[in-house]
């Protein structure tokens, strides 16, 4: 209890007495009892706070049947209302945007389609249709939408362990799009069915070290551009990857290719300090990628370094999109593979596309509606698997360049996506001789930013158990894969979900000298005992998952502290006051554990008390008939009010 009882210490019973003079004007409020409701409208209540705490419905109320209509549109196309207040001034933010955003995800695209193991057009093609997509049905004003590297290595590699993408070509493409279809498909459904809540599941110290561990593996990936391998193991570990790596320095390095890499990827990075010392400056590390394309492709076609062993892109395909309805596998085997493949792929893009748009509209103060971001995505990720994309989502590099370029609205997207067409119209075959080595050491300098070292070191700090899930999803990227280290992280967060709700935090509470207030005896060592009283407060919902437990720890302390007050020939404990202003909700194992908790203490000849229960606690407590049990007398709306009714009798023991 208090730190007096392990001090062997006591009240003083002039201090006690000096507290009732103090008190001696009792409180005439008793704890409310809230309105009863029917069962149906108690659950109507519930499903519309969980599904529908946003209101959705608020704009349509009173409003004539013509604008309701216009409103319904603008809800799944909010384009039908900033539009109508865009001006030029808007569209000269999003021209410089949008054409630096193009710039830099062009050569972005091409390597990150390789990733995905896909052919250079694919990326492309997925920076075309869903900006288009996105621009008219996205509430973002920010986000840059496009291919990512972690969605992609994840892609590649959930495909790869289905289909070899040599040997079967075409079968692992027409899987690609059917994995893109489902997960458009599982972002528009978690959408409709406004569940986007489901995705804060994945803690963000989760998040933190799977970014990181796809970070590394991501760059390991790009060693056999960067250093001109041939033979690379097809795993993502970093034990197989070094392996390889090694495995080939005598045979298979090009020097070449390792001038070029190295050359460019220190060109990048440079780049990049100076776009993030001088923000004014941010558009030296948007445009360094494709500055970087257009030189190294220019020194390999005038040096001919191809025929010196130097890889290169060769052919991109010209053209904009093709339709792939036919190529998507709608039923089957390769059909149920696609689903689990997109479910996990659809899932990790939303995560990182509703946790970017929500840090742009904190940073410019707007609301960003969820579950909209949802059936954005999920329709743009659809109607992409129909024209040769695959899985888009939002770039944080690009949205961050977006944002410094001084984006106005979802416009920036469909410049940018401008830009791209005109490059699959007239400039794919430049890209002939551009090296891969180019493109490693550009997803290189592009992922270094998901390694957020100052994020752990934070978390760290605050949370070791959240550190626990973090370097658990980096190092099951690292060592295992993209899919182990994503299901650890899952799994972990889940696993501290479980841990806070089975074992909720219960305290001791001691008396403030001087006051009628109650603390934390941890938090407040200068907090004293009251005699013949223990006092603890539960700091969670009581729910069958931490029934029994909440029950047995204040038996615990109470038999505890029974023991050190026979030990020190102090009054024994004739009161327990349970404070359950923290306690939100019981459910009928709660009230029964309550209820055991009572008869155990009426075995000791101790009172049970009851201190500030909620509404829906009691609510609970009256339904069940347990306040006729305990007795309505001995249920008070404060812990010091529990003590000055109680304390009489005390004292006179003592």
């Amino acid at each position: 209890m208090g730190h007096s009882v392990s001090d062997g210490g006591q009240k003083p019973e002039s201090d006690v007495a000096s507290q009732h003079q103090m008190e001696n004007v009792r409180s005439v409020y008793k704890v409310g009892l809230p309105p009863r409701k029917k069962l149906t409208k108690e659950f109507t209540d519930t499903v519309k706070e969980t599904f529908f705490a946003d209101d959705p419905l608020r704009h349509f109320r009173d409003q004539p049947k013509r604008k309701k209509i216009m409103l319904g549109l603008q809800a799944f196309f909010p384009v039908l209302d900033w539009g109508r207040q865009y001006n030029l001034k808007k569209f000269k933010g999003d021209l410089i945007a949008g054409l630096t955003i193009a710039s830099l995800c062009i050569p972005q695209d091409i390597g990150y389609a390789k990733l995905a193991n896909l052919d250079p057009q694919y990326g492309l093609y997925s920076s075309f249709v869903p900006p288009l997509i996105y621009s008219v049905m996205g509430s973002s004003r920010d986000i840059a939408i496009g291919p990512v590297a972690v969605v992609s290595l994840l892609l590649g590699t959930l495909l790869r362990n289905e289909i070899d993408p040599q040997k079967n070509k075409e079968e692992y493409l027409r899987l690609a799009f059917t994995a893109t279809f489902f997960a458009g498909i599982t972002q528009a459904a978690l959408g409709c069915l406004r569940l986007g809540f489901l995705i804060d599941f994945l803690s963000h110290a989760a998040i933190v070290g799977f970014m990181g561990g796809a970070a590394i593996t991501i760059a390991l990936q790009q060693l056999k551009g960067l250093l001109g391998i041939n033979n690379f193991t097809k795993k993502t570990d970093i034990i197989s990857v070094m392996r390889s790596v090694w495995g080939e320095v005598h045979h298979g390095w090009n020097w070449e290719t390792i001038i070029i890499g190295i050359s460019f990827l220190a060109f990048l990075l440079l780049a990049k300090y100076i776009g993030k010392k001088n923000k004014k400056f941010f558009w030296v590390p948007a445009i360094a990628p494709l500055i970087s394309v257009i030189l190294a492709t220019f020194f390999v076609y005038i040096t001919r370094a191809d025929k010196k062993g130097v890889q290169i892109v060769r052919k991109i395909r010209k053209g904009v999109n093709p339709s792939s309805v036919d190529q998507i596998h709608f039923t089957g085997s390769y059909a149920a593979k696609g689903f689990r493949i997109g479910v996990v792929a659809g899932m990790v893009a939303l995560t990182e596309a509703v946790a970017i748009g929500r840090t742009f509209a904190a940073m410019k103060d707007y609301q960003l509606d969820g579950n909209k971001e949802l059936v954005a995505l999920g329709t743009m990720n659809v109607i992409g698997s129909m024209t040769s994309c695959y899985v888009a989502t939002g770039s944080f590099s690009r949205s961050a360049v977006n944002y410094m370029a001084g984006c106005q609205t979802a416009v920036s997207n469909m410049i940018m996506s401008l830009v791209v067409f005109l490059t699959l119209e007239v400039i794919t075959p430049l890209f002939k001789y551009t090296p891969n080595a180019i493109l490693a050491s550009i997803i290189i300098s592009a992922v270094i930013g998901l390694l957020d070292y100052e994020a752990a070191l934070l978390i760290w700090k605050i949370d070791k158990l959240d550190f626990i899930a973090c370097m658990g999803a980096f190092f099951g990227v690292v060592f295992a894969s993209v899919e182990i280290g994503l299901l650890i992280s899952v799994a972990i967060s889940f696993a501290k979900l479980l841990l806070q709700v089975t074992r909720p935090r219960i305290a001791l509470l001691g008396n403030l000298p001087g006051t009628t207030i109650y603390r934390n005896v941890e938090q407040y060592p200068e907090t004293i005992q009251v005699p013949g009283f223990l006092i603890v407060r539960v700091d969670s919902a009581i729910y069958f998952s931490n029934s029994n437990y909440v029950k047995e720890r204040i038996l615990r302390w109470l038999t505890d502290e029974e023991d050190k007050l026979k030990e020190n020939q102090l009054p024994r404990i004739e009161f327990l006051i349970v404070e359950m202003s923290p306690v939100i909700d019981i459910d009928t194992s709660g009230i029964h554990a309550i209820e055991d908790l009572y008869k155990s203490l009426r075995k000791r000849d101790i009172q049970l008390v009851l201190a500030n229960p909620g509404p829906v606690v009691m609510d609970k407590l009256v339904a069940s008939k347990f306040t006729d049990v305990i007795g309505h007398d001995k249920i008070f709306l404060t812990v010091g009010e529990a003590v000055l009714t109680c304390a009489p009798k005390s004292s006179l023991a003592a």
